[in-house]
């Protein structure tokens, strides 16, 4: 097989491909021996079909097939070795390759353009400063963190009088003769929809009796009816009138107060063991938290950066706008000229991306993602207050999420953008500057 590479401008090439007949004879001849073991044609036993009606039937196709795959193998090896820097995939000449005559023919030749990539240098040393961001959390978010912890450590006492929030427990009668009567009945009288019968709770005491009409408290909710009155939905149509709810317990959760057993379950045992040390340690998770946002922000900001210092990069458009052409799904419009706009200012960044990732020898590895899993699953449990998951249950999460393709894909670029940050990090000067999360936010914004 013969390669010839011809640079037409600085990001195009046209490559020659010349394929003999002793480059693809041996795969052919044995494909179709396979094909002969498994052929089933009338009249002949199976493996017993002569060769000479295998190749007639099946000849042109097998070399063709077979001539396309050798084809393919050989160009990826020519590009690899020669390292060749191609943007998407070699596009045949089309009208070049309608010429080719597989049937009679046994020497080949083949033309592709390739779409090079542009050259430019991404550099950055200590000369390059920046600034990087410390978002600060407020007292207000610390406060709310530590209420937060408070109230899972909360505990459900019995009160005396009813406020919004409480749950009632008692005998629930219809207040006709012969009448549903409900013993135990429980309700929440902030679930109902209605201000009005809602009204009628308020400051509600253990021993008072209470009448309301449920149909009108919940709006004609057929399941939450049926709940209440413990009744059938079909049979809810006729309980239109009043119920009186002698109230008999009145349930509060109340909130832990701020002590031992809250930093415990907040932190793990004597991690914190006083008030002062709690909040400190819940500001240092926000902190964690806010710093994987300043770090993207670096990454932005970098990019921003060296895209203005590089300049606009010269691309083979016409090539680009062939390739995405020829990517896009199914019946999906041609490609807009904003988005092909967009989908050129995209691959600039990844190519400087891919650039600095080279030179400061970032490498990914399994480890690296499950830990990136780790995280990302970490950050799901921090929403909700949970900040001291066991590591085996973290880990069981996180590999359950790299099943997913997708999710794996997403997981192994963000694994790279954090070396690559922290790359970045120690080779420029960061201008370290303290910032509200609402002037942070603001920030972001401009740049959106």
């Amino acid at each position: 097989m013969e390669f010839t590479l011809t640079n037409s401008t600085a990001t195009e090439a046209r490559l020659v491909v010349k394929v003999s007949e002793a480059d693809y004879t041996a795969q052919v001849e044995k494909t179709l021996k396979s094909f002969r073991q498994k052929a089933n044609i009338p009249g002949f036993r199976p493996g017993m079909v002569p060769m000479g009606l295998i190749k007639k039937q099946y000849g042109t196709a097998v070399k063709a097939e077979e001539i396309n795959k050798i084809l393919q193998s050989e160009i990826f090896k020519y590009i690899r070795e020669n390292n060749i820097d191609m943007l998407g995939e070699p596009l045949p000449d089309e009208a070049q390759q309608g010429t080719l005559d597989f049937v009679n023919g046994t020497d080949f030749t083949f033309e592709f353009d390739l779409a090079l990539a542009p050259k430019f240098d991404a550099t950055l040393s200590k000369d390059d400063a920046l600034v990087y961001y410390n978002i600060q959390p407020t007292e207000e978010m610390i406060d709310t963190q530590a209420n937060s912890y408070a109230q899972r450590c909360g505990e459900y006492k019995q009160v005396e009088s009813y406020e919004a929030g409480d749950m009632l427990k008692g005998n629930l009668a219809e207040a006709v003769e012969g009448g549903i009567v409900v013993d135990g009945a429980v309700l929440m009288p902030n679930y109902i929809k209605n201000d009005e019968q809602k009204a009628l709770f308020n400051g509600v005491k253990v021993g008072d009796v209470v009448t309301f009409n449920p149909s009108v408290a919940y709006d004609g909710n057929e399941a939450e009816l049926a709940s209440l009155l413990k009744i059938e939905k079909s049979e809810v149509a006729g309980k239109t009138g009043d119920f009186t709810l002698t109230v008999s317990e009145i349930t509060r959760f109340v909130a832990s107060e701020i002590n031992q057993n809250v930093f415990d379950a907040a932190f793990g045992k004597d991690t914190v063991k006083s008030e002062e040390e709690f909040r400190a340690k819940i500001a240092e998770q926000f902190e964690a938290r806010f710093a994987i946002e300043s770090d993207y922000k670096l990454l932005m900001d970098t990019r921003s950066y060296l895209m203005e210092r590089i300049g606009k990069m010269e691309f083979p458009e016409a090539l680009l706008r062939r390739i995405m052409e020829l990517n896009k799904q199914d019946g999906a419009e041609s490609i807009s000229e904003e988005d092909f706009q967009k989908s050129i200012t995209e691959l600039s960044w990844h190519l400087i991306k891919e650039q600095l990732a080279k030179k400061f020898e970032v490498k990914v590895n399994d480890e690296d993602v499950l830990n990136a899993a780790k995280e990302a699953t970490r950050e799901q449990f921090a929403q909700y207050g949970m900040a001291n998951i066991p590591e085996d249950l973290l880990e069981n999460y996180a590999k359950e999420m790299l099943k997913q393709d997708r999710t794996r894909e997403a997981l192994i670029n963000r694994s790279v953008d954090v070396k690559l940050i922290q790359s970045i990090k120690s080779t420029i000067t960061l201008k370290e500057e303290k910032i509200s999360v609402e002037d942070f936010n603001k920030k972001v914004a401009e740049n959106d």
